[in-house]
């Protein structure tokens, strides 16, 4: 049984949900697609007990918060300053911001333009990248015949009707074929961060799995069917709606680097890593990321970070914190 609470916060103009455990400095956890607070659930209890706030908040679009309709309204600034007002609302001058899948990128962005509030930065899975030289949309790959996944979910209407034709079998696949349970990513390996059949969809390619994935009991799987069945998958969707958008607003501060200290987590079986080019971003961060403390590739996990490995997770974040 958990024990955090769970309250709302109106700000920038959204009723946002949190989810919050423990006293003491403030450690706010961003979740990513398809994903909502929950998967934060290991991270509430263990900085918590550690002497930490643990604030975890359905972004907007996500489980309880609002859900705007104009896709315009999901850029990362837009989140970013979602996460400026829930500080102020608990009465808190900075926190150290822990991301994982888009919350990482949302977590790098807003250590990178507001230092001030966001006084340390955790990624899980996505590294700080520089600005691509094209827009998003222009850049990843797509053919007649297939086209990236971010391209497909980029699609107003075309991605929700597939995944929330069956919510309990889309999570189940998508959760499985991105953790590490589906084993090393090479080319015979389904891979939902890939290119996506035209004709068939993202689910289309991807088996139901022979078993539940070991890192997520019955009870906790239940949890993100329901919030999605309620929910949809819109709001996480228009997350990828705004990836030239906000490869427009970047413009504005490229080249400024990330100077708060970092730390960078990443499953060894993470499908980003099958990315071409992803390693040696990796690899190169520490030019973005100046006062990178630590960078760590936690074996056998794979994209669900902190759910896959919760104990690896909060012992290397609780360490990093205790060093600040």
């Amino acid at each position: 049984m958990y024990a955090f609470t769970q309250s709302f916060i109106e700000t920038n103009g959204v009723r946002l949900s949190i989810a919050a455990q423990g006293a003491g400095p403030l450690v706010l956890l961003l979740h990513g697609f398809p994903e909502t607070s929950y998967a934060w659930r290991h991270q509430l209890v263990g900085l918590s007990n550690a002497g930490f706030r643990a604030v975890a908040p359905d972004l907007r679009g996500f489980g309880l918060s609002d859900r705007p309709i104009e896709p315009e309204r999901y850029t990362t600034l837009n989140i970013i300053g979602d996460l400026v007002g829930i500080m102020d609302a608990l009465g808190e001058t900075n926190a150290v911001v822990v991301g994982n899948d888009w919350g990482a990128t949302i977590a790098w962005q807003a250590a990178q333009l507001r230092p001030d509030r966001f006084r340390a930065v955790v990624a899980l899975g996505v590294p700080m990248m520089d600005r691509a030289p094209i827009s998003p949309s222009r850049i990843f790959p797509q053919t007649e015949q297939a086209w990236f996944y971010t391209n497909y979910f980029s699609q107003p209407g075309q991605a929700e009707s597939e995944l929330e034709l069956d919510v309990a079998a889309t999570l189940r696949k998508l959760y499985f074929w991105a953790s590490g349970d589906a084993g090393p990513r090479d080319q015979k390996t389904p891979n939902p961060f890939g290119l996506v059949a035209r004709q068939a969809g993202l689910l289309g390619a991807l088996p139901e799995p022979a078993s539940p994935p070991t890192w997520l009991d019955k009870a906790d799987f239940d949890a993100f069917v329901r919030a999605y069945k309620a929910s949809g998958f819109r709001g996480g969707l228009n997350y990828y709606r705004n990836l030239d958008r906000n490869w427009e607003l970047q413009a504005a501060f490229n080249g400024l680097p990330v100077q708060t200290p970092a730390l960078y987590l990443v499953g060894e079986y993470d499908t980003g890593l099958a990315i071409p080019g992803m390693r040696e971003i990796i690899g190169d961060m520490r030019k973005l990321v100046p006062n990178l403390r630590d960078s760590q590739i936690i074996q056998r996990a794979g994209h669900w970070l902190q759910q896959e490995a919760p104990d690896l997770v909060n012992a290397a974040v609780i360490e990093f914190l205790r060093n600040l």
